[in-house]
């Protein structure tokens, strides 16, 4: 199944709502697990991510209702308890659950196995298991030998990290006690994994004192699971992106938490009159998010295009020239295939960098963004932490494999917005995070 991309002859006036975050939805679930009573979610994602982590904490015996008509969840927390002794959790290709799950589960009196899809199975998480072990976390693997990843997978693409089978699901976590203590992890490959062990920390039976051994990546991700934090309660130590410490302590449970509007999304619908002109309008949502991809609109205002903020909205409005750009996304890495997508209707070449990590996404995501933008005809450069894109006055028609990849889906769709004979494969992928993303896009014309 292909999903053809009509272009838009027009300038843009349009109004645009996007659905709740992602990162934000998934917190939020995690932290009213650990509360002591009910939280309820207000805008809430309702996507294939989700709902992964929803039915898994159902599965775990908690208390979880859904209204997707409200867009509401509500958790019945039990203070740092696990109701289920064992339980069988498979998270889909949801990263965010995989990693914050690891670091949970460690709260329970049972033995629990965590596994997704194979592409799940690709994508690293060794860092979280070693820092976790001086915890007092018992994780191994169901499998028993070692093993290395061929050369490249079917698709082509880069190999990911080779080695033990713990670094990597399926993971068989064995829980008793969660003691707390030392430990040190890398900041270069996952934020999500420095995010698992603050939210989960609260309730080791010691302080939890986390040492940052690389350069963190994706530094709003951190910023944001510490606000988030904030909101229900706990306060964290630390000094800068290198050291973090939580002492024991217990959330309160919210009776109505408002989920922003996922910015990550909102970056598709801020970057179409780029290359479309005119305005859009994206309601719901602040320039005082505490979402990082909100700094994608300095991206964009670089560019040439007009930035403006009214009451819960902002407004971009394109220019008759785009200008190409030289940026380091290594804070803003779910918003580089959107850049990319644009980038071949700029003026001057665009510098995509810091984005080695994107690499373990839902694919490799520097390979596949290159290979795609080659399809249709844009000379790319790629480089280990990203690329540069050329200007390409002629787009060639092309069919553009998704790798069932939802970002790969909705910011390529852009480029169909403009030129010609733009069709994505495997559209419905885009139900990871933004299930009605194409009936919007639609909602431009």
């Amino acid at each position: 199944m292909t999903k053809k991309i009509t272009p838009i002859t027009h300038p843009l006036n349009a109004s645009v709502r996007v659905p709740g975050s992602k990162s934000l939805t998934n917190r939020a679930l995690l932290i009213a697990a650990l509360a002591e009573g009910k939280t309820t979610l207000t805008n809430a994602l309702f996507s294939d991510d989700s709902r992964y982590f929803a039915n898994a904490l159902k599965a775990l015996g908690f208390e979880v209702s859904v209204n997707e008509e409200e867009k509401t969840m509500s958790v019945v927390g039990l203070g740092g308890k696990i109701p289920a002794d064992s339980a069988e959790l498979f998270i889909g290709n949801a990263g965010t659950a995989a990693r914050f799950l690891t670091a949970f589960l460690n709260l329970g009196n049972g033995e629990y196995i965590l596994d997704g899809e194979p592409r799940m199975r690709e994508r690293p998480i060794g860092d979280l298991v070693d820092a976790l072990t001086p915890l007092g976390a018992d994780i191994s693997s169901p499998c028993s030998d070692d093993f290395s990843r061929p050369a490249r997978n079917e698709k082509g693409l880069k190999p990911l990290l080779q080695g033990k089978r713990e670094n990597y699901l399926p993971l068989k976590l064995t829980a008793s006690r969660f003691t707390g203590g030392k430990t040190q992890i890398a900041g270069n490959v996952s934020s999500q994994y420095l995010s698992a062990l603050l939210m989960t920390a609260p309730y080791a039976e010691n302080p939890v004192e986390i040492e940052i051994t690389t350069e963190l990546f994706s530094k709003p991700y951190v910023d944001m699971t510490i606000n988030i934090m904030q909101d229900f309660g706990i306060e964290i130590e630390r000094d800068g992106y290198q050291y973090f410490k939580v002492s024991p302590n217990a959330y309160f449970p919210i009776s109505n938490y408002q989920i922003e509007s996922d910015a990550s999304a909102a970056s598709y619908f801020f970057t179409a009159p780029a290359i479309c002109g005119g305005t859009v309008r994206v309601e719901n949502i602040s320039r005082n998010s505490v979402q990082g991809d909100i700094d994608f609109l300095d991206v964009l205002a670089e560019m040439g295009c007009t930035i403006e903020e009214t009451e819960n909205c902002i407004l971009v409005t394109g220019n008759s020239s785009l200008r190409g750009v030289d940026v380091d996304m290594s804070d803003i890495p779910d918003t580089a295939q959107t850049l990319a997508a644009i980038a071949p209707f700029a003026s001057s070449p665009t510098r995509i960098r810091g984005i080695a990590s994107a690499r373990m996404k839902e694919t490799d995501r520097i390979s596949a963004v290159c290979t795609e933008l080659m399809k249709l005809g844009v000379k790319v450069e790629e480089y280990e932490d990203g690329m540069t894109i050329y200007p390409c006055e002629n787009i060639q028609p092309a069919s553009i494999e998704t790798y069932n990849d939802h970002r790969m889906a909705m910011a390529f769709s852009l480029i169909g917005l403009r030129a010609e004979g733009v069709e994505i494969e495997a559209p419905g992928c885009v139900s990871k995070t933004f299930p009605n993303y194409f009936d919007v896009l639609d909602e431009l014309r």
